[in-house]
């Protein structure tokens, strides 16, 4: 019979293997200490570095010689210009106005009524997420333009309402369609944490149901409010689709910088009006970051949730406003798809297909749409991964607290980034092949240089520009799984990147595949980021559509939009499809 000898001892009595594991554990702390340097230094070069440069060619003139504060002089004095800095005021609020409060009612009627007919109204309400701006600007100009069939009155059937669009009616229309949904998702969010206790102690106090509105009601949902106004503020303060399409001469920032870059190559005062674009977007972040630092919590382990009960007149009531609301939204997307398909708008409404023939007219046809669609996977495979290992760092890693608090920071920044903005701060930070010490005379190499031109700066600046919103999503989900995941994994000795791939992941799948076809959605109808940044051997399906309108080719860009937002439902529905079961299986430890 065969004995074992005992598992000799260290001299301190304990296991001989301790030394080892300690070793392992010291070698998974420095490996994460090295992850998380490399994170916060991707967001330092992919966020904060590019705005050096651009704020930096703001100081100098054309030729490249310092001027100081020139340009920020003449633009001041300049009354054109300073009138396209109160324009965008002026679209902003009158946009922030509509769309928070007619999505507050929208919000209200899906969460707090019993109306019917829930799901297809939120459906539909979302509908304009796949649809990029500048389309939806298309859309109104068949609806309302100078042909348009609102405007004609369906061609002399009805009496011709002319809503003036071209100019302020018409962007502060457009930005509706692109801030509405955004404003609907965060006050459904607010509106479903809600404690019914706090309703049925105001009906026993025998508060009308005005009363219970405006001391229960707004209170519970204050925060969602604040953060639904700046959100739209800053969504329409710094559009540029829907202005370049139906502004005309009503001059905004974006429309500004466009020009400065595009049609004068003056980077210099096109550095300074970003400068100006930019300082309102980081006013409105921060102080909505310090508004929602004094949230505290609305529902405890004690709260009920609040069921809707049947009230006939306010259901109906809901019904009809939501019906119009998505009306509108839908009538828009209809028109776009109708000037696609006939022959010649508004004289031969045959149907045809002949506006899809690209090959006709510039823009890069299906090329531009393929371009689109690898660019917006691109976006969607590394854009998750990134965010996602990022967010894991940031929630899960150990040690370090204070990058892990930089790092947190810098993924927020995105959020306050406008589009163009970022485009432009790229142009100067990738293309320069050398970069110049201020007041030392000397340069480096630029060892990003060789991305400018590629399809990995545009992706690049996609994953940019939307990070912030996937990263809340990670981390949000993160928090969801317990710390005591990881910290029986690090008793047992297991390593902790076998404790992400076969713990964390599965739990967050369906977290990780939102944000997935959330990069992929917007990265196909986005056009501020990249509209200075794509290649003339790479032309995008967004830019085809500012071009094709430009040369007049409206039903063709009408034909562009519609590949655009079928393709953009086509991936969402197969998306939902294809991953029930798989969400449902990653989801099933809930139910247990």
């Amino acid at each position: 019979m065969t004995t074992t000898s005992p598992r000799p001892l260290a001299p301190s009595g304990t296991p001989s293997g301790l030394p080892s594991r300690t070793k392992a554990i010291d070698t998974e702390a420095w490996i994460m200490r090295i992850l998380l340097t490399l994170g916060a230094l991707w967001l330092l070069v992919g966020v904060v570095l590019p705005l050096i440069p651009m704020i930096g060619r703001s100081f100098h003139d054309t030729s490249g010689q310092w001027v100081g504060l020139g340009n920020y002089v003449q633009y001041l004095t300049t009354p054109s210009l300073v009138q396209s800095f109160l324009n965008s005021f002026g679209v902003a609020i009158a946009t922030t106005l509509l769309s928070v409060g007619l999505g507050f009612v929208y919000a209200y009627g899906l969460t707090r009524t019993a109306m019917p007919g829930k799901l297809l109204f939120r459906t539909l309400g979302l509908l304009p997420l796949y649809i990029p701006p500048l389309a939806n600007a298309i859309g109104l100009i068949f609806l309302f333009g100078n042909q348009g069939l609102v405007t004609k009155g369906l061609f002399g059937l009805l009496p011709g309402i002319d809503i003036n669009l071209y100019g302020f009616n018409g962007i502060v229309l457009g930005e509706f369609l692109y801030c509405f949904p955004q404003a609907v998702i965060i006050m459904i969010t607010a509106l479903n944490l809600t404690d019914a206790r706090l309703y049925e102690a105001a009906t026993v106090l025998g508060a009308s149901p005005v009363k219970t509105f405006f001391t229960v009601t707004l209170p519970s949902v204050k925060y969602g409010l604040i953060s639904a106004i700046f959100v739209c503020f800053i969504l329409a303060f710094t559009d540029f689709g829907v202005p370049k399409v139906v502004g005309g001469n009503f001059n905004v920032l974006a429309t500004d910088i466009y020009k400065q870059v595009i049609g004068q190559q003056n980077f210099a005062m096109g550095a300074t009006i970003s400068v100006f674009l930019l300082i309102p977007s980081v006013l409105a972040f921060v102080i909505d970051r310090l508004v929602q630092r004094r949230q505290t919590a609305l529902v405890s382990a004690k709260s009920v949730p609040l069921q809707s009960k049947p009230n006939p007149l306010l259901d109906w009531a809901m019904v009809i406003f939501c019906g119009l609301v998505t009306l509108f939204a839908v009538t828009v997307f209809a028109t776009i798809i109708l000037a696609s398909v006939v022959k010649v708008w508004p004289y031969d409404f045959s149907l045809s297909l002949k506006n899809y023939n690209f090959g006709t007219v510039g823009g890069g046809g299906y090329g531009a749409y393929w371009n689109s669609i690898r660019m917006a996977l691109y976006t969607a495979i590394f854009g998750t991964a990134i965010v996602f290992t990022g967010a894991y760092l940031v929630e899960k890693g150990r040690g370090l607290q204070w990058l892990r608090s930089v790092s947190y920071f810098l993924s927020t920044i995105p959020l306050a980034l406008p589009g163009l903005v970022l485009g432009l701060a790229y142009v100067f930070f990738f293309n320069n092949p050398i970069w110049r010490i201020p007041f030392t005379g000397m340069a480096i190499y630029n060892p990003f240089h060789g991305l400018y031109g590629t399809m990995a700066i545009l992706v690049l600046a996609n994953i940019i520009h939307f990070y912030t919103v996937c990263f809340l999503t990670a981390t949000t989900a993160l928090k969801q799984i317990d710390p005591e995941f990881e910290a029986v994994s690090a008793a047992m000795a297991v390593p902790f990147y076998k404790t992400f791939w076969r713990v964390t992941m599965p739990l967050s799948l369906p977290a990780i595949l939102e944000i997935g076809i959330y990069f992929f959605v917007n990265a196909m109808v986005t056009i501020s980021a990249i509209i200075f940044l794509y290649p003339a051997n790479l032309p995008l399906a967004a830019v085809a559509i500012i071009n094709m309108d430009d040369a007049g080719d409206t039903a063709s860009a009408a034909a562009m939009s519609t590949l655009i937002v079928l393709t953009s439902l086509g991936v969402r529905l197969a998306y939902s499809t294809l991953t029930r079961g798989l969400r449902q299986r990653s989801a099933a430890w809930l139910n247990r």
